[in-house]
């Protein structure tokens, strides 16, 4: 598919022209330079040919925390694999240093160049083209990226150049169109999040750095893995709420947050050098909350106990995890490092397997075979406040439409009296359940309604027995 990359020097508004382009908010918009650090890609939704948007990190803006060298080569990489090339100014700024040195860079690119000045909200504002004329380029568009003006001429420029390539690329924008199993990368800062994204791509499409807090944004990476799409969503580390420091941390974890909630299956990464900490267990307590499919990547497993053999390590690593991280006991996990790069490939293949597992939801009747027998080999007991037993007269299980990749079922338990389902005995049907239907990965939510018994039954049934 075309790829149309957007550079410029921190804050002329690359973001907010990124996520206009793509109809929807992607990129984190902030008036702070330098939030945008990471390649961000996605498919546009303003053009009439299909292609790809990739936003990059402000060049040049000589931002604080060490990441501008970094960021003015994942935008060198952005213009050397795109085919048009959107270099953004800032019409309020004025003609700055920067945009001359970038400019010099950018005559040299392969792509078209079209220069695009941004915060022009009224047209008397486009004089101050005279001084962007000293650029080179042959011609600008004045938008406004807050608004929304002139951007119906952009898309036609746009498509003017990627039209010849759209038309190469309808069978594999097709393809690409297909996002296969969403998969959440989720933790704490500094877990080696993005570096497992690296080392599965086998691409360093994301910034890694030893400073916590890198990754701002939940980045979408398209992926093939053994002749199966998947779509992996590098998020940002959540902090603990007291310690988010600014706006910008704020609106990453509530992107982050998202993620986990648009994901077919989330992949909690734990860095297992430090050991399990009482954020990592608010993660998996926030993807619990979610109900969501999850997988465990143990990542830095090659620095836990390394004198000791393997299957020593498996064995105490695998009591280690389900002790702290018992709530979350459906969970497969694989112990894996990005550095070395050693089992990464395990996560997606065990990202299939709980797939695969998740399709084959017993039917009604086998359904309620196995929850009566739970009933009879193990009776609840009499409530004393309220004087009588819980009684089950029929399950059925339902599946969410937002689950459909990776199904999520909801068991539905009519029975006599809801206030009669204790948590603990809640949680032994869960386990009969699995014992009798495992599944890893997915979660079981149970669902307790109150009925007599003439509104459970169903018409021209018997009632089973209980």
């Amino acid at each position: 598919m075309p790829t149309v990359a957007i550079v410029g020097r921190p804050n002329v508004g690359k973001s907010a022209l990124f996520n206009r382009l793509a109809g929807r908010k992607i990129a984190i918009v902030h008036d702070q330079p330098g939030v945008t650090r990471d390649r961000i890609a996605a498919p546009s939704k303003a053009t009439a040919h299909a292609c790809t948007l990739i936003d990059t990190g402000g060049i040049g803006g000589n931002i604080d925390d060490g990441f501008d060298a970094q960021v003015s080569i994942e935008a060198d990489i952005a213009m050397a694999t795109s085919d048009l090339i959107l270099f953004v100014v800032d019409a309020h700024d004025g003609l700055t240093a920067i945009d001359q040195a970038l400019a010099q860079k950018l005559r040299k690119a392969k792509p078209p160049v079209l220069l695009v000045i941004n915060k022009v909200d009224d047209p008397k504002h486009e004089a101050v083209f005279a001084d962007f004329a000293r650029l080179g380029f042959k011609s600008g568009i004045f938008v406004s990226a807050e608004h929304g003006r002139n951007f119906g001429q952009l898309c036609d420029e746009i498509d003017a150049v990627i039209a010849p390539l759209a038309a190469e690329t309808v069978a594999v924008a097709e393809v690409a169109a297909t996002v296969g199993i969403k998969l959440a990368i989720v933790g704490k800062p500094n877990a080696g999040k993005s570096s497992l994204v690296n080392a599965i791509l086998k691409d360093e499409r994301t910034i890694v750095s030893e400073i916590a807090g890198t990754t701002r944004d939940a980045i979408d990476l398209p992926y093939s893995f053994e002749g199966e799409n998947f779509t992996l969503i590098d998020t940002a580390g959540l902090r603990p709420r007291g310690k988010r420091d600014n706006s910008v941390e704020v609106f990453s974890a509530m992107r982050s947050e998202k993620a986990i909630r648009r994901a077919d299956l989330c992949v909690l990464v734990i860095d297992l050098a430090a050991g399990i900490s009482a954020q990592d267990r608010k993660i998996a307590q926030v993807i619990l909350e979610e109900k969501k499919p999850c997988l465990i990547a143990l990542n830095k497993f090659d620095l836990y106990h390394p004198g000791a053999n393997r299957t020593a390590r498996l064995e105490e690593v695998t009591d280690y995890v389900r002790k702290e991280l018992f709530f979350l006991h459906y969970a497969p996990f694989v112990a894996c490092s990005a550095k070395t790069g050693g089992s990464v490939n395990h996560i997606l293949k065990e990202a299939l397997k709980i797939r695969k597992g998740a399709q084959n939801i017993p039917g009604t009747g086998l359904l309620n075979r196995i929850l009566h027998a739970a009933f009879e080999t193990n009776p609840p007991p009499v409530d004393k406040k309220l004087g009588k037993r819980l009684k089950l007269y029929y399950a059925t299980a339902a599946t969410l439409e937002k689950y459909s990749v990776i199904p999520v079922p909801t068991i539905v338990l009519f029975v006599n009296d809801k206030r009669l389902m204790a948590a603990s005995y809640e949680s032994y049907l869960v386990n009969r359940y699995r014992a009798a239907h495992p599944a890893p990965g997915i979660p079981v939510v149970l669902s307790v309604r109150s009925r007599t018994r003439k509104e459970w039954q169903p018409r021209n049934t018997k009632p089973q027995g209980h």
